[in-house]
């Protein structure tokens, strides 16, 4: 089968590449909706070093994506299946490192083409069905939330100790989709979200308290944290949830720094701390978080909030023309995929 992929050939320039798939045993794909990624958004821009750029391109980007089944070599799906597509491709199994972190895993849009295609062609196992009747535009980006998924899961592995309030840093759609997460499967616990944009802060209805990151009251105190800032930002998170969290807490971050960054590592030590790191997510963070979103219908409504826009795209200028509007603009951006 002749698949049309669409490469980023170099920054803000798109073409069209023609690729030859076998698509024996497996499941053909066509993508419906997807949503833009600060990391699709990186390479686009060209903010990655020129040596990884000069590696990673001509690359397709995007890996939130959902579509409907066109051919199905495999007896798990049938044509007219709505479905994600998982976008990390494992070639091994370990027993202890999950298949995200496995250096040998191949992912979409970064250690290979991400779902700018006419047709995607996987195996069975890296989709999964969408159940009926919800907003498919949420779906799009159901990826990102299987990343906080799995943090919030990590997190409940590692801590047994006191936890009566968790600080969130960063106000942007992590910071979000974190905090909503967080108050679903830890509904006694308070939970603080620290940003810099008041209007951005508005949308967090739900949480217990917010605050600007510079206005923080005297003698506040957290147990845990999140830092879902990113970037060069993320050294400030970092340093302040250091400054206020109470003895023996945990940190989760989640944030991409493309630059090393300077933290308090003599406070760390004093406080005891364990600091982890989250990226990505396997097939069964999306199994889960396909799971959470099914039982509770709520989780959509408000994940709903943070979809800024809705572009179609029928050809590769529309493609540039809505990297573009996402650039300068706040929420989701989902792309209607009618190329």
């Amino acid at each position: 089968m002749i698949t049309t992929v669409y490469r980023l050939v170099s920054p803000k320039r798109v073409e069209e590449f023609y690729l030859e798939e076998d698509i024996r045993g497996k499941v053909v794909v066509r993508p419906t909706r997807m949503s833009i990624c600060s990391a699709d958004q990186r390479y686009y821009q060209g903010n990655r070093t020129l040596d990884i750029l000069n590696d990673k391109l001509p690359m397709a980007l995007i890996h939130e994506c959902i579509g409907e089944v066109v051919y199905s070599g495999v007896d798990d799906f049938v044509v007219g299946d709505c479905v994600v597509l998982i976008p990390i491709s494992p070639v091994e199994v370990d027993d202890f490192i999950c298949e995200n972190y496995l250096e040998s895993s191949v992912f979409c849009s970064s250690g290979g083409d991400g779902f700018m295609r006419d047709y995607v062609v996987l195996p069975s196992d890296r989709l999964l069905k969408i159940p009926e009747g919800v907003n498919l535009d949420v779906f799009s980006f159901v990826e990102l939330v299987s990343v906080s998924f799995q943090a919030v899961n990590r997190f409940l592995k590692f801590y047994d100790g006191r936890c009566e309030v968790i600080g969130v840093w960063g106000d942007g759609n992590l910071g979000y989709i974190t905090s909503l997460l967080l108050k679903t499967l830890l509904p006694d616990v308070r939970v603080f979200v620290f940003g810099v944009n008041d209007d951005k802060l508005e949308l967090f209805s739900f949480v217990d308290e917010t605050y600007k990151v510079n206005e923080v009251p005297d003698g506040l105190r957290v147990d845990c944290g999140f830092e879902c800032v990113g970037g060069l930002g993320s050294q400030d998170a970092i340093n302040q949830f250091i400054d206020i969290v109470n003895p023996m807490g945990i940190l989760s971050i989640l944030g991409v720094s493309e630059y090393p960054i300077s933290i308090n590592t003599r406070k760390i030590l004093e406080k005891g701390l364990i600091i982890y790191g989250t990226t990505r997510s396997s097939r069964e963070d999306f199994i889960g978080t396909i799971n959470l979103l099914k039982e509770n219908p709520i989780l959509i409504e408000y994940l709903e909030n943070i979809i800024n826009q809705k572009i179609t795209i029928k050809n590769t200028q529309d493609i540039i023309k809505a990297f573009d509007k996402d650039y300068n603009s706040n929420g989701k951006t989902i792309l209607k995929w009618k190329i």
